[in-house]
């Protein structure tokens, strides 16, 4: 989601509606109660990124300031916008405003809307704990949603307790031999009787056969359209079973959508207001080119440099999943080759300003 005021004036529809034009005023009466809803009043899009109409839309309308609310998608439309006021030498303030709850933009310490998503998914994992237990061998499988960053999932899980297997993009698995999912789940049930198992909806890809993973089709902002994988789990878990002859009642519990329909909880609504005036006040003060949000706990301006070079990505040898972990108690599924590879991609992380260095996972 995206919106670019003109004073009090938003586009509907994301970055498609600079070509639509279609406009709605915004008055304190409007937005008054908006912070209690779900949803957007402004509309949403995939795609519809052509940088030069939009620049020339801002350019004919006289628009000064831009605020674009939104994911790593949407600050890197807002930074190639930046980059084409600026070669045309327009006097127009760009500023980000980070909105996702896959918490996937890096720098900042968390984005508007992860708090409120990883209460909410706490309900769907008790129920899937309560259906889990209330019939023999129960499993419970909730799907929530992320493609490339299992933030939501690993903090999700750490809040529950109830999860006995978290499931994320960024740490293979498999699913047959020793080690794997199949017998892991095989050792839960005979010692509990249940389990809960949290995933994501980019998990697994390498293990769906190829010509189930859609590899040429792509939505409108170019990302690969990825099958089910919870159906595709699922359906192997109680294939696995039948072939061994055992009991297994699997509930599938798909949350992907409802998280995102629901109103932000306290602590986000702050966080959102902060953020908001935050944006405001650097556009005012002659910023430009730059993200609002916490970093180390400060409110900084970063620049859209440092938000779109990565994505915001779980270590899987650091602390935090290693926390995961022990509190699920599955295996890691991770061979000392699959480390190997993890830290030749780890980057070594550039401290946002001179003389800073942390090492804790917390830090960005």
């Amino acid at each position: 989601m995206c919106c670019h005021w003109n004073l009090e004036m938003p586009f509907l529809g994301g970055y498609r509606g600079f070509y639509a034009r279609n406009t709605i005023t915004l008055t304190p009466k409007v937005v008054n109660d908006i912070h209690k809803r779900g949803g957007t009043i402004i509309g949403t899009s995939r795609g519809g990124h052509d940088t030069s109409k939009i620049v020339d839309s801002i350019q004919d309308r006289g628009i000064n300031q831009v605020y674009t609310i939104g994911g790593d998608g949407t600050q890197k439309g807002a930074a190639v916008i930046y980059e084409e006021i600026r070669r045309r030498g327009l006097k127009v303030a760009v500023a980000g405003i980070p909105k996702t709850i896959d918490n996937d933009i890096p720098v900042i310490d968390r984005s508007f809307g992860f708090d409120t998503a990883v209460e909410e998914a706490q309900r769907a994992i008790n129920a899937a704990r309560v259906e889990a237990e209330s019939i023999e061998n129960g499993v419970g499988l909730v799907k929530l949603m992320a493609r490339f960053s299992g933030f939501l999932h690993m903090y999700t899980t750490l809040a529950s307790r109830d999860v006995d297997c978290c499931l994320i993009p960024e740490s293979p698995f498999y699913l047959e031999g020793k080690g794997g999912l199949f017998e892991y789940i095989e050792k839960r049930l005979e010692e509990k009787g249940h389990m809960v198992i949290v995933m994501a909806d980019g998990v697994g890809r390498d293990l769906l056969l190829e010509s189930l993973q859609s590899m040429n089709l792509k939505d409108a902002s170019g990302n690969k359209l990825l099958q089910d994988v919870g159906l595709w789990l699922s359906q192997r878990i109680k294939d696995h079973f039948a072939l061994r002859k055992m009991v297994l009642n699997l509930k599938y519990i798909d949350l992907t959508y409802m998280i995102r329909a629901i109103p932000s909880n306290a602590s986000d609504n702050i966080y959102c207001t902060l953020l908001a005036q935050n944006a405001v006040h650097g556009a005012m003060a002659g910023y430009t080119g730059f993200t609002v949000g916490p970093v180390n706990g400060r409110h900084a301006y970063i620049p859209f440099y440092r938000i779109t070079e990565k994505t915001n990505k779980i270590v899987i040898t650091g602390r935090k999943w290693a926390r995961v972990l022990a509190s699920t108690n599955q295996p890691s599924f991770v061979t000392p080759k699959d480390v190997t590879e993890v830290m030749k991609e780890e980057d070594p992380q550039t401290p946002l300003l001179e003389g800073d260095n942390c090492n804790d996972d917390n830090c960005h």
